[in-house]
């Protein structure tokens, strides 16, 4: 499994926008459609919620990438 370390600098970020941050869709909206379709887990749990608000100490996974989004 890949790992990435995400540092968020500020409070949240959209689910659908981090997966565009770290490079694994092309934009936002591709984003939204990954999540629409039941592929990416937060914290172990299937996260249908496009633009759910993801916060630092998340884990957020994709097919085999693990996010870790982190605190700056």
């Amino acid at each position: 499994m890949q790992h990435i370390d995400f540092e968020l600098d500020r409070d949240h970020v959209e689910l659908n926008q981090l997966l565009k941050l770290v490079g694994l869709c092309d934009s936002g909206g591709a984003g939204k459609a990954i999540v629409a379709s039941g592929a990416v887990t937060v914290d172990g749990e299937v996260e249908l919620r496009k633009t759910c608000k993801i916060r630092a100490g998340q884990v957020v996974v994709l097919d085999d990438v693990e996010i870790r989004v982190r605190a700056v």
